[in-house]
């Protein structure tokens, strides 16, 4: 009698990561401009010069991340600098949990400039860093270039720079990661809109 191998289960419930990048995938900042309309203010100081920056949150960021925080290990990943980022980070998810009555934070880990791999003036982002098996990793970022090493796990959305107070990127993208966090293997999914088979892009 033939005995067959066991199949790995197509569904699990091992809860996986979800990288997020900040800049144009959660919020917009500028230096220009004035505060009127602006969500937030941080001023960033590095090397002893001071800049201020304004802060416009993504339409439906919020509910966005108050969901897939219940989904997810939620990790933010920009290739921003700490100084910068970090402030914008706390805002935002102090932002959030206050809103949703969330008790734990919302991001479980940052990785900033440094963490990034810096190749022909590109930032690129190595998701090994946060994850050593692929399989349980993705990455949600407006930027080709920055997940050119890591295409099999990357969701790519739109960018925002505040031009579109009806953006729904986020929104939609909900019922997609709600469905995907049950997969045992997010790479056989997320590669499928590569026809399968990775394209590397050349930084």
């Amino acid at each position: 009698m033939l005995h067959s191998k066991p199949r790995r289960p197509i569904l699990s419930l091992e809860a996986k990561v979800l990288v997020l990048d900040l800049d144009e995938t959660l919020i917009h900042s500028t230096s220009r401009g004035t505060s009127h309309d602006a969500d937030h203010m941080i001023e960033v100081r590095i090397d002893n010069h001071a800049c201020l920056y304004y802060v416009f949150k993504r339409p439906h960021v919020e509910y966005f991340l108050s969901k897939v925080c219940e989904w997810y290990k939620v990790v933010v990943f920009t290739a921003s600098v700490a100084e910068y980022a970090d402030p914008v980070i706390d805002w935002l998810e102090a932002t959030v949990m206050a809103r949703y009555n969330i008790k734990k934070k919302i991001f479980s880990e940052r990785y900033f400039r440094e963490s990034c791999i810096h190749k022909n003036g590109a930032y690129i982002k190595d998701l090994t860093k946060i994850e050593a098996d692929l399989n349980k990793i993705a990455l949600v970022d407006n930027s080709p270039i920055t997940y050119s090493i890591n295409q099999e796990n990357a969701i790519p959305i739109k960018g925002w720079m505040n031009n579109n107070s009806k953006d729904e990127a986020l929104l939609e993208l909900l019922p997609f990661l709600d469905a995907l966090r049950f997969v045992h293997n997010l790479r056989n999914i997320l590669s499928l809109r590569l026809g399968g088979t990775t394209r590397k892009i050349q930084p």
